[in-house]
């Protein structure tokens, strides 16, 4: 038997003033995106912002559906509409808020397992890594790539290598 030892790296930031401009501008649009969010059901409205290699910044916010699991994650929205724009271009890092009952939420917003799987085959098809912001009012956190949110991915080869 062998073990092995994942470690990932997490920077954390009390304030988001810390953060640096780009980054801060990027939440600062998540945070604008849960706006139009369609959360009729869990009340729960994520937005997210993601910046291209381009420059171009794309957001997205979760649409939810009386017929769930039919709706989608603002991540998804945001990303597959950069695909399909911007086809190839690769996402340098994504920015995350939520809102509920009346308020951002204190602790960050992570992304669900579905969301880290569709960004983590994005970071593979570019080869490069997506910065993932995760802001809450009491602490933001952020990592570096998507492999540190989902050490342990499912991947499926497509080039038959």
């Amino acid at each position: 038997m062998k073990t092995i030892e994942l470690k990932i790296t997490v920077r954390s930031y009390d304030n988001v003033k810390e953060l640096p401009d780009a980054s801060r501008m990027l939440v600062e649009m998540a945070k604008e995106a849960t706006e139009n969010a369609w959360a009729p059901y869990s009340k729960f409205r994520v937005g997210a912002a993601l910046l291209l290699e381009n420059g171009e910044i794309i957001s997205g916010n979760n649409q939810e559906n009386v017929a769930f699991p039919s709706g989608l994650c603002a991540e998804r929205v945001a990303l597959f509409y950069a695909g399909s724009r911007y086809p190839g271009i690769p996402v340098h890092r994504i920015a995350l808020a939520a809102w509920s009952d009346g308020d951002f939420v204190d602790e960050p917003v992570y992304p669900c397992g579905d969301c880290r799987q569709v960004l983590l085959e994005h970071e593979n098809r570019v080869r490069r890594p997506v910065e993932i912001i995760m802001f809450g009012k009491k602490e933001t956190k952020i990592v570096s790539s998507v492999k540190d949110l989902l050490p342990l991915p499912f991947i499926y080869d497509l080039t038959g290598k």
